[in-house]
């Protein structure tokens, strides 16, 4: 007789339910979810039955296969969203030389595939404003990712003052707002890096990725790890075609590509470029 996985828990939620959602999380985002995440899953999915007043997993399983509109937001309660301004910190200098160095004036490309809530393609976009010494460099910064949720965080471009806390001086100041009144205790980022960030829901399973390059720079940090080896492979395919000539694809301090693609080689740490260029 199949028991539950455990019997504190508010809702029923029993192993088949765990790889039923397993599996469909893989075919929907590629993300693998190994046996030690089954308290994670019970911790966010359980939002998703209170807010449908829904009494036990198996009954929003069954919910979830006939409501579309949950779909996305079942994705987003199971998406990872540890981000942080210039985290991984010796990537953007990095980034600054490549761009000083590229062979090209026109408008240069940038994408950050895992975007969250904007933390990491605001801190791109300061980058490149630090490398031209303007508010306007001629870049476009696209960022993407699978939750709708962050993304909207991401457009709004308003964090705590926790978000900034590790920032500079000169990191602070000329590119956020300090909020006044109702908002004080909160910074906005400037109008100006907004207006060279556009935002948009990819998701890096789908057949159809809506971005165009060529990018002079791809960032798909800390996104590898939650995949498995062939949709890891896959993915960085697909990159290929997508990098310009001596462009950069920057990836995760845990994540080591060489060992699942021989289509990049080791540019810098945790820094690649294509094979054959």
């Amino acid at each position: 007789m199949e028991i539950p996985i455990s019997y504190t828990h508010e809702f029923e939620f029993t192993e088949e339910d765990f790889r039923i959602i397993q599996k469909l999380i893989y075919d929907h985002a590629g993300i693998t979810l190994n046996d030690a995440k089954q308290n994670l899953v019970y911790s966010r999915l359980s939002r998703r039955l209170r807010a449908n007043n829904i009494k036990n997993f198996s009954a929003y399983l069954e919910f979830l296969s006939k409501n579309k509109n949950e779909w996305q937001l079942f994705i987003n309660a199971l998406t990872t969203n540890l981000t942080s301004f210039f985290r991984e910190p010796h990537h953007f200098p990095i980034l600054a030389d490549h761009i000083k160095r590229f062979e090209t004036m026109e408008t240069m490309a940038l994408w950050s595939c895992a975007a969250s809530t904007g933390e990491e393609p605001y801190s791109m976009a300061m980058t490149m404003m630090e490398v031209f010494g303007s508010y306007t460099p001629p870049v476009r910064i696209i960022a993407t990712d699978i939750d709708t949720q962050a993304l909207e965080i991401a457009k709004v471009g308003i964090y705590g003052m926790d978000k900034v806390d590790m920032l500079t001086p000169q990191q602070l100041k000329p590119y956020f707002l300090k909020g006044k009144g109702a908002n004080e205790g909160l910074v906005k980022i400037r109008d100006e890096l907004q207006n060279i960030v556009t935002f948009r829901q990819v998701n890096l399973l789908g057949d159809h990725w809506p971005v165009r390059g060529p990018f002079a720079a791809i960032f798909c940090r800390n996104v590898m790890i939650y995949l498995d080896r062939k949709t890891q492979a896959s993915i960085l395919e697909r990159f290929v075609p997508l990098l310009a000539p001596k462009g950069l694809l920057f990836v995760g301090h845990a994540e080591n590509i060489v060992l699942i693609s021989n289509l990049f080689k080791l540019h810098s740490r945790t820094v690649y470029e294509l094979n054959q260029q």
